[in-house]
């Protein structure tokens, strides 16, 4: 059973180190390739404002922040929920690294990046100089971007979940093509392998089948041996 957890996070900013905080966590459970319907979601109170820069792209004000949770309180939920699975995140180095900072911080074990696949790295390898971000591979991949206003970490939870199933399905059809042409060779060796030799067999055509054969050929315009 390969369980993957699509994860994504808001912040007030960009950097745990700079004072920004933790503002949304989403995690989306995902069992061999399939949505479980099991989801972890929760607002965070950071303890601090929301900078308008951070506003305009994910619209959680500060005042909607006031009334939830700490990240001490739903740590050990988090903890819970991600056990065991592989993280699947785009540009892991940013939500990871908020995340593992909080975490160290009220004494809970680290996210291993040994866990996490970041599909910011696979775009750029598979699509070298073009634009990775979310919003771009949605494009290329023609998964609708009707529902995101803002930057959300629900749904952008669900749009990850379509760009990295095209990112591997995409993979996986490259892999196989190019086993396929380096095992042709093989494949057609194995195919005509003891079988019972018969020697070639020779046909000679009667004067009829001649015959009918050049009024045939008299037919064709422009015929290419003649060029």
């Amino acid at each position: 059973m390969k369980r993957l957890i699509i994860l994504d996070t808001e912040t007030t900013g960009l950097s745990p180190q700079q004072g920004h905080k933790l503002i949304e966590i989403c995690g989306m459970e995902v069992i061999n390739g399939i949505k479980t319907g099991e989801i972890f979601h929760t607002y965070i109170n950071p303890e601090r404002d929301v900078p308008m820069q951070a506003f305009a792209v994910h619209g959680i004000a500060t005042e909607f922040l006031e009334d939830k949770p700490l990240f001490a309180k739903i740590a050990s939920k988090f903890v819970e929920f991600i056990k065991d699975a592989t993280l699947v995140i785009h540009n892991a180095k940013f939500d990871v690294g908020f995340l593992n900072y909080e975490l160290k911080t009220h004494g809970h074990p680290l996210i291993s990046y040994d866990n996490v696949i970041d599909t910011l790295v696979m775009a750029r390898k598979k699509f070298p100089g073009s634009p990775a971000n979310l919003d771009a591979l949605c494009k290329r991949f023609k998964v609708s971007l009707d529902k995101r206003e803002k930057h959300g970490a629900v749904i952008d939870v669900e749009l990850l979940y379509e760009v990295y199933r095209h990112l591997i399905e995409d993979h996986l059809l490259i892999k196989t093509s190019k086993n396929i042409e380096k095992d042709k060779n093989k494949i057609f060796l194995t195919k005509n392998i003891n079988k019972e030799f018969r020697e070639s067999r020779k046909f000679t055509n009667s004067s009829e089948e001649l015959k009918e054969h050049a009024e045939f050929l008299k037919k064709i315009k422009e015929p290419i041996w003649n060029n």
